[in-house]
């Protein structure tokens, strides 16, 4: 307990998921946080729970305007910031093939996934390089390191904040200020929820058939929570990781390692059932 005392936080996205899971732990950790969020009930909700050492302000991560306000507030508030993690972002609305894509949401997801922790690095950085440095987090996706199947949008903008976190590490690193970013797998989350328009009979039954897509190309058969990347951002933000910088931190049960499936025994099966031997 701890790690984080003394420490002040703005987490956009705060609300919910692995926002309000890190909030949460960095509070407990000694953390004071700002709960930059859409959600004005589900924020200021929280933030009342934690007492004073949580404060709520609405934030859309897209406006320049209102991410320099939550940054204002912590350092109103608290007296510094030391952390920013701009864990805020969207999804896209639906997946169709792309070649049927209308790519109606492409300029939000954009600016909510993209611009939004440009925006949030840059004006926390330009206070933390005249208070001795801090730490910049960004939540990114699997979605951004492997290709796949539709959600074009959503993985563009995920493999952009990809390449914009490892450049912004070495463009920062002369003020002491680290910068990392997670990424996140199957995690359960409102962001990745298939749940919608299900009725409520068939939820638990949806969960168990989407599940078992996730795992079968997980190297632990294991969902994650938000609590797992809430740990891993508590790492990165904490002394523990002074001289990590620049680096994407998979916490996704090995999604991104590689292939689970052990082709060579299927092919040695394939041989045994042609040659019978």
């Amino acid at each position: 307990m701890g790690e984080l005392s003394g420490k002040v936080a703005v987490i956009t996205g705060g609300a919910s998921g692995i926002g309000r899971a890190s909030v949460e732990l960095f509070v407990a950790e000694g953390a004071s946080v700002v709960i930059a969020d859409m959600d004005e009930a589900g924020g200021q909700g929280l933030a009342d729970s934690l007492g004073d050492k949580a404060v709520f302000v609405r934030t859309d991560v897209a406006d320049r305007d209102q991410v320099q306000a939550a940054v204002d507030l912590a350092v109103a508030r608290f007296g510094g910031l030391h952390i920013m993690f701009n864990n805020a972002g969207m999804s896209c609305a639906a997946y169709p093939d792309f070649i049927d894509d209308r790519l109606d949401d492409f300029d939000r997801v954009m600016r909510v996934n993209v611009l939004g922790p440009m925006l949030g690095t840059q004006i926390a950085a330009r206070h933390m390089k005249d208070h001795g440095g801090g730490v910049i987090l960004n939540n990114s996706s699997i979605a951004g390191s492997l290709a796949g199947h539709a959600m074009m949008t959503y993985r563009a903008s995920k493999a952009a904040l990809n390449q914009f976190s490892k450049s912004a590490a070495i463009d920062l690193g002369r003020y002491n200020i680290r910068v990392n970013c997670l990424v996140p797998g199957h995690i359960r989350t409102q962001l990745s929820s298939f749940q919608q328009g299900a009725a409520d009979d068939r939820i638990a039954q949806l969960e168990r058939e989407v599940d078992a897509v996730y795992l079968s190309n997980q190297i632990l058969k294991r969902r994650g929570d938000p609590e797992d990347c809430a740990q891993a951002a508590l790492f990165l933000a904490s002394d523990r990781a002074r001289q990590i910088t620049g680096i994407l931190m998979p916490v996704e049960a090995g999604v991104t390692a590689g292939d689970p499936v052990n082709h060579l025994a299927d092919i040695m099966d394939a041989r045994r059932r042609v040659l019978g031997s």
